[in-house]
């Protein structure tokens, strides 16, 4: 079993990336339960999806010790870290993430954003960049699978692009 938290604010699509993650298990024949918060504004607060992913039945839907965090903002580091383990992999973009806790041993520190914006033309594509990071980082969906299910929830007309943005975050990790 591996749980997922994926965060940031409000806006970048977080919401729609746990979505996808757990649908892209779920098209790989495993189980996966997909929860998701955010703070009252809507766009600029807190917002965190979390997605867990078993081959085995899931019993309890809530994250409760995170394998993978991504924070795609300093505000989420903060607010959505603190029940990281050692063991437990980081990935922060770091278009808005300076700061780093010197806990964390497992991190990974890309540009995210400045990514889409400097290849895609568009910050928009981030939480599609970094979905490609995850499923190369952790494994846990094949690519084929999370490629389908992105696919298969972006707007009309914006596949191709989407499909780079995937094809970045895959390639951001050697």
């Amino acid at each position: 079993m591996m749980e997922f938290r994926l965060s940031g604010s409000g806006g970048q699509g977080l919401i729609l990336a746990g979505i996808i993650l757990a649908e892209a298990a779920i098209g790989d024949g495993k189980e996966a339960v997909q929860s998701q918060s955010y703070g009252p504004e809507a766009r600029g607060g807190s917002s965190k999806s979390e997605v867990i992913i078993s081959d085995k039945t899931i019993y309890y839907p809530k994250v409760e010790n995170p394998d993978f965090l991504l924070a795609m903002t300093q505000e989420a580091l903060a607010k959505y870290s603190v029940d990281l383990s050692q063991d437990s992999i980081l990935v922060v973009d770091s278009t808005l993430v300076k700061e780093v806790p010197a806990q964390f041993k497992k991190v990974y520190s890309i540009p995210i954003t400045q990514m889409a914006k400097e290849k895609l033309g568009r910050d928009l594509f981030a939480n599609i960049i970094a979905l490609g990071i995850v499923a190369k980082l952790t494994k846990a969906v094949s690519l084929k699978a999370l490629e389908q299910a992105v696919l298969a929830r972006v707007p009309k007309g914006t596949e191709q692009t989407n499909k780079q943005a995937l094809e970045l975050g895959i390639a951001s990790i050697k």
